[in-house]
C-alpha cells in the first residue's frame, strides 16, 4: 500500500471584530467612541460579541484612556476588560492610538510622541504578557492627513510639513513600540492596519492616479524598508522636511508587519476628474499643477469599482505577507450592510483561492459609530449601527449581528435581501454623469436593474401615504416588493387574502392598511374597525399559518393623555375614542394570533403630498395668505413617513417582533410644530394662532399628551431635523428655503 501525502488545507478564514474606539481631540474637544457608544462602562459587550463567533478582537488599551499623569497608568480598565477576553478564548489586537495623538499637548508633532508610546507599550506588554498581537498605530497615514494636511483633528494643521512629521513620528513610533514589546514578548506580532483604496483618473491626470496609487502604500513601504531614493514618494517626504536619515533608518532597520491590515469602504476609491464644473466645489483640489475633482468613484465611475478582490490581490503581489481585512463597515440600512459584508467575505474567499494568503474578515464597528459622517467634526449625534444597536441602552442583535455568525460558523449567510446586489452595484449608485476611467484598472459589472431572483415582500395598502412611501422605499433599497390595493385585495376578507399571499409566496408582510381618520372612525364606528382591526386580525392569522414575519402599525392614540411624559412601551393603554379603541383591539389581536409579529405605534404621520392631508392642507393655507389655527394645549409625536418606512424595514429585516415605538423624538404641541413647518416652508408663522378643538372643528376625543418614547431604542430623529428635510422635499423656492 502506497501513502499519498497531500498538502494540507489552510485553516478557514477566521472572523474577526473591531470596537470603533477613536479618541479624537477636535480643538478643545475630545470625540471618544468607547464613551458615545456606550462601551466605557458594558463589560458584558465582550459575552454578545463572543457569542457573534468572534475568534480575535481589535481592542484598545489606548494611551490617551489609561495615561493619569506623572507617568502613572491606571489599569482598571484594561485589566478588567482583557482578562475577560481572556476568559471567552478571544485573542485580543491591542490598538493604543486610533486616530488619537496621546496625552501629550503637541501630540503626533510631540517631540516625546515615539518614546512616550513606546513606553506605555511596554508597560502594557509587562502587564499583559500573554498578549500576543498588537496595532500600535491605527491608520498612520489617514490620520497624518486629517490632522497634518487637512486640518480636521489634532493638531489642525494645514501643509505639507506637518502632514509628513505626524506621518512619519506614527512610524517611528509604531517600530519603537514593537521593539518595546518585542523585549517583553519576542513572539509578538504586529496587525498594521491602513484605509486602502484605489484612484481612478480621466486620462489626462492619470501621472497623478499613478502616483497616487505608490502613495496608498505608504505606511506598509515605510515600516517594510522600501521607502529608499528610488521610492515614488521619498522625494516627497524630503520635502515635507523628513531628515533622510530618518527614512533610511527604516531602510537599515524595518519593522515589516506581521499581518497586512486592509481597512476598505465604500468610498476607499476614488475618482479624479479635470472637469470642475461637474462637480460641487467642496470635491475640488488640485498637486499644485492642475486643478482636478476627487470624488467617490462608486459615484461616478462608469466601469464601476476595482473591487475588493482586486485589491486583496495587489497586496499580495507586492508584500507576499500575511494579509486581513481589518475593518468592514458601512453606513446605510440594513439590508446594504449585509450586502457589503458578504461581498468582502466572498472577495476574501475568491482572492484566496487565487493565491492571497487572507486569513480574516473583521466587521468594523460592532456596536455602532457617531458622526463619521462628518469625519467626527460635528457632534450631532449620527448614529451608524453594527453588529448591535446601541440606542436602546442594552444593545440589540441586528441582522449583520446574524450575519457574522453564520459567516464565522458556516462560512455562509442566507437571506432574502440578498437576492438583490448593493447599491454600488445598481444605478443608483451614480451621482454625477457617469464617467469612463478604464486606466487604472477593472471594474465590476454594473447590474441595470434589481434582479427579483428571490421571493419579495408583500405590501397590503398601497393607496395611501404610507403604503406609497413603502414602494419608494423598497425601490430605492433594492427590495423585491409586491404593492396590492383595495382593488388588488380586501384584506377584510380572509380567504381572499389566503389566496394572495399565497400567490405571491412572500418572505415577509408589512400591513398598511388602516384608516387614519379619526373623526369618521367616530362617526362610523363599524368601518372604522373594519379597516382598522380585522384587516390586521386577518393578516396576523395569515402570517401565523404560515409563519411569516410581519409588521403592522398602530397609534399613540391609545393612550389616555394624562401622563406627564412621553409613552413608553411598558404604559398601560386607556383609548378614549373608537378609532384608538379599533387601534388598540388590533393590536391585541395580533399579539394573540402572532406573537412573532412586529407592532409599531407611531404618531402623526406627515411627509405626504396627498391633496386631503393635513400637511398639506395647510400649506395650500399658508400659501394663499390664511390664517391657520393648531391647538396650544395638544403635544404629539409628529412622524415622517420616509423615516417611519425605513426604520420599519430595518426592524423587519432585523427579525425583530413584540411592541415597539417609532416615532420622532420631541413632544411639540400642534401649534409649535405648525409654526415650525410654516418657518421651515418660507411662509410667516404669525399666519398660524391658537385654536380650541372646536374652533379646529375635531369630533373624536384627542388626548392632550400624545408624545411617544421607548424603551426599546429611540430609532428616528429630533422632529425639527425632519420637518427640516420634508420641507426640503417642497417644490420650487420653499424647499431651497429649508435647505
Amino acid at each position: 500500500m502506497t501513502d499519498h501525502l497531500q498538502t494540507p488545507r489552510p485553516a478557514p478564514i477566521e472572523m474577526w471584530g473591531g470596537i470603533e474606539c477613536s479618541h479624537v481631540r477636535i480643538g478643545e474637544a475630545v470625540r471618544n467612541q468607547l464613551a458615545q457608544t456606550g462601551h466605557a462602562s458594558r463589560l458584558e459587550d465582550l459575552d454578545r460579541i463572543a457569542a457573534l463567533g468572534i475568534r480575535a478582537l481589535r481592542y484598545p488599551v489606548l494611551w490617551e484612556h489609561h495615561h493619569v499623569g506623572g507617568g502613572q497608568i491606571d489599569w482598571r480598565w484594561a485589566d478588567e476588560r482583557l482578562g475577560r477576553l481572556r476568559e471567552l478564548g478571544i485573542r485580543p489586537i491591542v490598538g493604543l492610538i486610533h486616530h488619537g495623538s496621546g496625552p501629550l499637548a503637541g501630540g503626533l508633532l510631540d517631540a516625546g510622541f515615539v518614546e512616550g508610546l513606546a513606553r506605555f507599550a511596554r508597560q502594557v506588554a509587562e502587564r499583559y504578557p500573554w498578549v500576543d498581537a498588537y496595532t500600535p498605530v491605527n491608520e498612520p497615514g489617514t490620520t497624518a492627513r486629517f490632522g497634518g494636511l487637512y486640518g480636521l483633528w489634532h493638531p489642525h494643521a494645514r501643509d505639507n510639513g506637518s502632514f509628513g512629521r505626524c506621518f512619519v513620528n506614527e512610524c517611528l513610533a509604531t517600530r519603537a513600540a514593537m521593539r518595546a514589546i518585542r523585549q517583553v514578548n519576542p513572539a509578538a506580532q504586529l496587525i498594521q492596519t491602513e484605509d486602502i483604496g484605489k484612484v481612478h483618473s480621466t486620462p489626462p491626470l492619470a501621472y497623478q492616479a499613478r502616483y497616487e496609487n505608490e502613495r496608498r502604500w505608504l505606511t506598509f513601504d515605510v515600516l517594510c524598508g522600501r521607502v529608499d531614493p528610488r521610492h515614488p514618494v521619498h522625494a516627497h517626504l524630503i520635502d515635507c522636511g523628513i531628515p533622510r536619515a530618518e527614512l533610511t533608518s527604516f531602510v537599515d532597520d524595518p519593522c515589516p508587519p506581521d499581518v497586512l491590515g486592509m481597512n476598505h469602504y465604500v468610498t476607499s476609491e476614488r475618482l479624479l476628474d479635470e472637469c470642475l464644473e461637474r462637480y460641487p466645489a467642496n470635491t475640488h483640489g488640485g498637486n499644485g499643477r492642475e486643478a482636478y475633482a476627487d470624488v467617490d468613484a462608486v459615484r461616478v465611475r462608469a466601469e464601476g469599482l476595482g473591487g475588493v478582490e482586486q485589491l486583496l490581490l495587489e497586496l499580495a503581489e507586492r508584500y507576499q505577507r500575511p494579509i486581513a481585512i481589518t475593518e468592514v463597515q458601512l453606513a446605510c440600512t440594513r439590508e446594504e450592510q449585509v450586502r457589503w459584508l458578504v461581498e468582502i467575505w466572498q472577495a476574501a474567499e475568491s482572492a484566496r483561492a487565487r493565491g492571497a494568503d487572507v486569513r480574516a474578515v473583521t466587521p468594523w464597528a460592532l456596536l455602532g459609530a457617531f458622526d463619521w459622517d462628518s469625519l467626527l467634526v460635528q457632534p450631532r449625534g449620527r448614529y451608524e449601527t453594527g453588529a448591535f444597536d446601541v440606542r436602546g441602552g442594552r444593545p440589540r442583535l441586528t441582522a449583520v449581528g446574524r450575519a457574522i455568525t453564520a459567516l464565522a460558523r458556516e462560512g455562509r449567510f442566507e437571506h432574502p435581501v440578498l437576492s438583490t446586489p448593493g447599491w454600488w452595484r445598481r444605478p443608483v449608485r451614480l451621482e454625477y454623469p457617469a464617467v469612463p476611467a478604464p486606466a487604472t484598472g477593472r471594474g465590476t459589472a454594473l447590474a441595470s436593474e434589481p434582479r427579483a431572483t428571490g421571493r419579495p415582500l408583500l405590501l397590503l395598502g398601497t393607496m395611501g401615504a404610507l403604503g406609497r412611501t413603502f414602494l419608494d422605499a423598497c425601490a430605492l433599497r433594492g427590495l423585491p416588493v409586491v404593492g396590492l390595493g383595495r382593488r388588488q385585495v380586501d384584506v377584510a376578507d380572509l380567504r381572499a387574502l389566503r389566496e394572495v399571499v399565497a400567490a405571491v409566496r412572500p418572505w415577509a408582510v408589512i400591513n398598511g392598511t388602516g384608516d387614519e381618520h379619526i373623526d369618521t372612525a367616530e362617526r362610523a364606528p363599524a368601518n372604522g374597525r373594519r379597516d382598522n382591526l380585522t384587516t390586521a386580525e386577518n393578516t396576523a392569522r395569515v402570517c401565523a399559518e404560515l409563519q411569516l414575519p410581519l409588521v403592522t402599525f398602530s397609534s399613540a392614540l391609545v393612550f389616555d393623555g394624562t401622563a406627564s411624559q412621553p409613552y413608553v412601551e411598558d404604559d398601560r393603554p386607556n383609548p378614549q375614542s373608537e378609532y384608538s379603541r379599533a387601534k388598540f383591539a388590533a393590536e391585541q389581536a395580533v399579539a394573540a394570533c402572532w406573537p412573532r409579529a412586529l407592532i409599531l405605534r407611531t404618531g402623526y404621520l406627515f411627509g405626504s403630498a396627498e391633496a386631503n392631508e393635513a400637511t398639506a392642507r395647510v400649506l395650500r393655507a399658508l400659501a394663499s395668505n390664511r390664517r391657520v389655527g393648531a391647538s396650544a394645549e395638544h403635544r404629539f409625536s409628529p412622524t415622517y413617513i420616509p423615516d417611519l418606512a425605513h426604520a420599519a424595514l430595518d426592524l423587519l429585516i432585523d427579525d425583530e417582533s413584540g411592541l415597539w415605538h417609532v416615532a420622532t423624538a420631541g413632544a411639540p404641541t400642534w401649534f409649535e410644530w405648525t409654526r415650525q413647518l410654516a418657518r421651515v416652508a418660507g411662509y410667516d408663522p404669525d399666519r398660524v394662532v391658537p385654536a380650541s378643538p372646536r374652533d379646529l372643528g375635531w369630533v373624536a376625543p384627542r388626548p392632550r399628551n400624545a408624545t411617544l418614547g421607548s424603551n426599546r431604542g429611540q430609532l428616528l430623529s429630533e422632529w425639527q431635523a425632519a420637518l427640516r428635510r420634508f420641507a426640503a422635499t417642497l417644490p420650487g423656492d420653499r424647499g431651497a428655503v429649508a435647505a
